[in-house]
């Protein structure tokens, strides 16, 4: 009977340790001119970056990742203050006395103390090149008419490590600003419906202002694959699938 009980006690740990367990985060690398950025998909709008010693978490959202087991943030960027982008138990988590926030001035109320851009704005934060471009919706509207993400509200940012810039869109559609940017190494394009773009819309944004390495992110129950095909005869555009659903 003992040993029966001890049995069951040990596959009841078992399985609560397995249901538990965080999946192994996904990463790549992409060298620059001042060393090595590693690119972490945490999952859904959520990233990590490190990049000269330094962590820096975008969007941290804590139904996709456990954040008391991340690292510590010196950096934060928010593009918006939607739950699944703004959401207080995992900014918690990471940030510390020491963390610099990056932040539109719709989350201040919920976010003191951080630094706030506005659509257009430029600073160098920690080191880091930092350029806030707008993000908002064209075409996709509540039922009441008005926009998912009105304009001049959000932001996606251009983050510039050594001679790379990344462009991490936030939640946007295929806006004009969009495709005017240029030297845009890695880009992080939003894809879930109806909320922010098709494929269709991903591919043509990435059409114009043709990043070298695309990563569709936030794709919710969007297939990926749709957005490799529309994209397979232009080949200076990598896409690169991540789990980021």
């Amino acid at each position: 009977m003992k040993i029966a009980l001890a049995l069951i006690v040990v596959m009841l740990s078992f399985g609560a340790l397995t249901a538990t367990a965080q999946e192994p985060i996904k990463k790549d690398v992409i060298s620059t001119s001042a060393g090595d950025l590693e690119l972490a998909f945490i999952g859904h709008g959520s990233l990590m970056m490190t990049f000269g010693g330094k962590i820096i978490h975008i969007d941290p959202y804590s139904r996709v990742a456990d954040y008391t087991k991340l690292p510590k943030a010196d950096l934060i960027f928010l593009t918006h203050d939607h739950p699944d982008h703004l959401d207080p138990v995992a900014l918690q988590s990471i940030r510390t006395t020491d963390t610099v926030v990056v932040l539109p001035p719709v989350c201040t109320d919920k976010v003191p103390g951080g630094i706030v851009m506005k659509n257009g704005d430029i600073q160098t934060v920690l080191g880091i090149k930092v350029e806030a471009i707008p993000a908002y919706n064209i075409v996709h509207k509540r039922d009441n008419g008005q926009a998912f993400h009105p304009k001049g509200v959000g932001n996606g940012y251009v983050l510039t490590f050594g001679d790379k810039h990344i462009y991490v869109a936030g939640d946007t559609e295929n806006i004009p600003e969009m495709k005017a940017l240029h030297g845009i190494d890695c880009a992080f394009l939003p894809m879930n419906l109806p909320h922010t773009m098709t494929p269709e819309m991903v591919a043509d944004a990435a059409k114009a202002f043709k990043p070298k390495i695309l990563y569709p992110y936030h794709y919710g129950e969007t297939d990926p694959t749709r957005l490799t095909e529309l994209l397979k005869d232009t080949p200076e555009i990598e896409v690169r699938v991540r789990p980021l659903r």
